[in-house]
């Protein structure tokens, strides 16, 4: 009877999450977004304000120096308008990174949970490398951590230590309560924040997600660049045909009798029925989904699926 178990891959620490650094130098994100603004355009111009590049107009919103409206287009309008320069236009990043109890499961290589946190320290390595400033949101079922955006390695690795400490506490023997409500409470979290012009990447298997966090996502991009990147295992996809797995945890085993035609059916029609609904909630979507997988190696994975998403962008 196999068993499937692993001594490695189940935790991460924080060492291990800032040496992923020399891995993300060669991540590529997808461009900047356009603004969806009626009298928005990426228009470059040799025009010489405040010795900045000028980019393009878009509405004004909360916080915005009044310094930039632009009162002719205002005028003609009847509504605020801001004219955006290229330095004005940074990039801060939020990345959110999922740690419940149902991320702390992985039949080869590493937990979800792991993976996950790999692929977020990856994303954070490579903002950061790029200049702009870098923070972000841990989950887990019951607490929020929060890491506000900076341009430094000391915001990087501070959110390694607030993934590390979360992933270190998951465990088979789980006796809370599960909570599916949490990804939709990060996200308004997130949306308190990022008003515009953030990259905001959420990094989950989006387990319990809702028509709830459905439109907090919409929300997110009508304003931000957004990029999921969804994390699975592929255990249910490729099942053996005969005998029985014990999937243990450690403390705590589990046994499928794949053996028995009716319980290899159910666990098929669960993975197929999972597949279909995430494929036709990305479609609704309309938001980058990159899938990566907890039996590979991330960051191959992560590199390759960026640069996909960054060709689909180009032939728009």
């Amino acid at each position: 009877m196999p068993t499937v178990e692993s001594t490695q891959g189940v935790h991460v620490s924080t060492e291990q999450l800032v040496a992923l650094e020399a891995y993300a130098r060669d991540l590529s994100f997808v461009q900047k977004s356009r603004s969806h603004q009626q009298l928005a355009g990426r228009m470059q111009s040799s025009m010489r304000g405040r010795g900045l590049t000028f980019e393009e107009l878009r509405d004004y919103l909360p916080g915005d120096d009044i310094r930039s409206i632009d009162w002719r287009v205002t005028a003609r309008t009847n509504k605020p308008v801001v004219r955006v320069y290229s330095e004005e236009k940074e990039r801060p990043a939020l990345i959110v990174v999922d740690q419940r109890i149902n991320m702390f499961f992985g039949s080869r290589r590493a937990m979800k949970s792991v993976t996950a946190a790999e692929a977020a320290m990856l994303c954070a390595w490579r903002i950061l490398g790029s200049g702009d400033r870098v923070g972000g949101f841990v989950f887990n079922d019951s607490d929020i951590d929060e890491v506000r955006p900076h341009r430094s390695r000391e915001a990087v690795i501070t959110l390694a230590g607030k993934i590390a400490a979360q992933n270190g506490s998951l465990e088979a023997g789980f006796a809370g309560t599960q909570s599916p409500a949490s990804l939709d409470a990060v996200l308004h979290r997130v949306a308190a924040i990022a008003h515009h012009d953030h990259l905001i990447v959420v990094i989950s298997d989006f387990n319990g997600h809702s028509a709830a966090t459905r439109d907090l996502l919409l929300r997110l991009s009508d304003r931000n660049d957004v990029i999921c990147i969804l994390v699975y295992d592929p255990f249910l996809l490729d099942l053996p045909t005969s005998g029985d797995i014990v999937v243990s945890g450690g403390g705590l085993q589990a046994e499928l009798p794949l053996r028995r035609a009716d319980v290899k059916q159910a666990v098929d029609t669960f993975a197929r029925e999972r597949g279909r609904e995430l494929r036709n909630w990305q479609k609704e979507l309309g938001l980058p989904m990159l899938p990566v997988s907890a039996a590979e190696e991330t960051a191959p994975q992560l590199r390759r699926l960026l640069e996909q998403a960054a060709w689909r962008q180009r032939r728009r």
